[in-house]
C-alpha cells in the first residue's frame, strides 16, 4: 500500500510543478582604470517548452521539461518553435502570435532572404505546415 502512496505524491508534486518558471536577474558592480561599472545578466528556466515571442527570442534560456529532447537533426513537421529558430541559428524575420479560435496557440515564423522566404506555422508549438515559394507545401 506504500506504492500507491508514493505515487500519489509524486502526482501531486509533478501537477504542482507543472507550468513553473523561476525568473533570476542580478547585476554586479565592476571597478576597473576607468572607474566603476556595473553589469547585469538575466535568465529564465521553465518547465514548460521554451516557446517563441513576439520578437523572435525563446521564452525560457532552459527548459526542464522531462519531455526535454535533443536537438533534431533537420527542420521536419513536429519540432518546436525553439527548435526552429536554434536549427535555423539565427532570429526571424518576423513572428506572429495569435489563436485559432479553438484555444490553441498558432504561430508564423517567416524567415525572409533576398530571393528566398519561407514560412513555418505551429500549433500548440509543433511545426504543422512549411511554406516555401516554388516548393510543394509539407505539412504534417
Amino acid at each position: 500500500m506504500k506504492v500507491p502512496v508514493a505515487l500519489g505524491f509524486a502526482s501531486v508534486l509533478a501537477a504542482a510543478l507543472a507550468g513553473c518558471s523561476v525568473d533570476m536577474g542580478g547585476f554586479s558592480f565592476v571597478s576597473n582604470e576607468r572607474g566603476t561599472s556595473t553589469s547585469s545578466a538575466s535568465a529564465r528556466v521553465s518547465t514548460q517548452e521554451a516557446m517563441l515571442t513576439p520578437e523572435g527570442e525563446c521564452s525560457a534560456d532552459v527548459s526542464l521539461d522531462p519531455s526535454t529532447r535533443p536537438l533534431p537533426k533537420e527542420i521536419a513537421v513536429g519540432i518546436t518553435e525553439c527548435e526552429l529558430v536554434r536549427l535555423k541559428g539565427k532570429r526571424p524575420t518576423d513572428v506572429l502570435i495569435g489563436d485559432n479560435g479553438k484555444g490553441q496557440r498558432e504561430v508564423q515564423v517567416l524567415y525572409s532572404e533576398p530571393g528566398n522566404r519561407e514560412i513555418y506555422m505551429f500549433t500548440d508549438n509543433r511545426l504543422g505546415r512549411i511554406v516555401k515559394p516554388g516548393q510543394p507545401e509539407q505539412q504534417g
